[in-house]
């Protein structure tokens, strides 16, 4: 009864944060630039004395990120971009860490840094990068900012600064809490790639597909709710036990 019950109670404690894994992607099925999470489950042996080849628990384990490019839309806005094919914009995290991101809705703040839309500085060849007072602002395919000064010659454009542009393996990445990614620990910084486009007017969107995402919330509670009945038959047999030695 006992081994019953712990291979189902290790399975609904699983299927639960598999569950908020996929509750999390769904949510994002919105957010410009966002790559699912993935999941999957692993048998792993309980160790210790008197339990080998006794007790097996499930384990959900992040098995990763999918880098699949979402669906492209065309906005018009000129601060808007989105990355051709691979790679990644390089931004300065929370930490003051360069981290990346494949969002490109970006705007400038009133202290005229360039930054994501969650407040992300965009870094450029020497670091941040700071926009000056502008009429008119461009970024051209190879990351290169473009503007026209407040009161300035329109056919006279002043280039400030280039996005910086990487793509770094998929292996090195892993997803920070907030969204970003991180290079893995022992991972060299990745360079500049100037073989990294971008267009501008067009946004990355997410890569979830809400359809697979509802069919796998349906699986994981019917999941869930099996392992729990399988608790209570556990605990039901239990009981029965218990008062057949009662007679005995």
């Amino acid at each position: 009864m006992n081994r019953l019950a712990y291979i189902a109670m290790s399975g609904a404690k699983q299927t639960l944060l598999a569950q908020a894994t996929n509750a999390n992607n769904l949510a994002n099925v919105s957010t410009q630039g966002f790559k699912a999470d993935l999941d999957a489950f692993t048998s792993m042996p309980v160790y210790g004395p008197g339990y080998q080849n006794a007790r097996v628990y499930a384990q959900d384990t992040r098995s990763g990120t999918d880098f699949q490019q979402g669906a492209l839309t065309t906005t018009g806005r000129s601060l808007d971009i989105a990355i051709n094919g691979p790679g990644f914009i390089a931004v300065q995290a929370p930490d003051g860490s360069e981290a990346y991101t494949r969002r490109g809705d970006l705007h400038v703040s009133p202290n005229g840094q360039l930054q994501t839309a969650t407040g992300a500085p965009v870094l450029g060849n020497q670091g941040p990068i700071a926009i000056p007072p502008a009429s008119k602002i461009d970024i051209l395919g190879d990351g290169t900012i473009s503007i026209i000064p407040l009161g300035g010659d329109v056919n006279a454009p002043a280039q400030v600064d280039r996005i910086k542009l990487v793509n770094p393996p998929d292996t090195a990445l892993q997803k920070r809490s907030d969204g970003l990614f991180a290079l893995k620990p022992g991972t060299p910084p990745p360079v500049a790639d100037a073989s990294i486009s971008v267009a501008s007017g067009v946004l990355e969107g997410s890569n979830v597909n809400p359809v697979d995402s509802m069919v796998k919330m349906i699986e994981y509670g019917r999941l869930f709710e099996m392992q729990t009945k399988m608790i209570k038959t556990a605990d039901d047999n239990s009981s029965a036990a218990d008062k057949l030695l009662q007679f005995s």
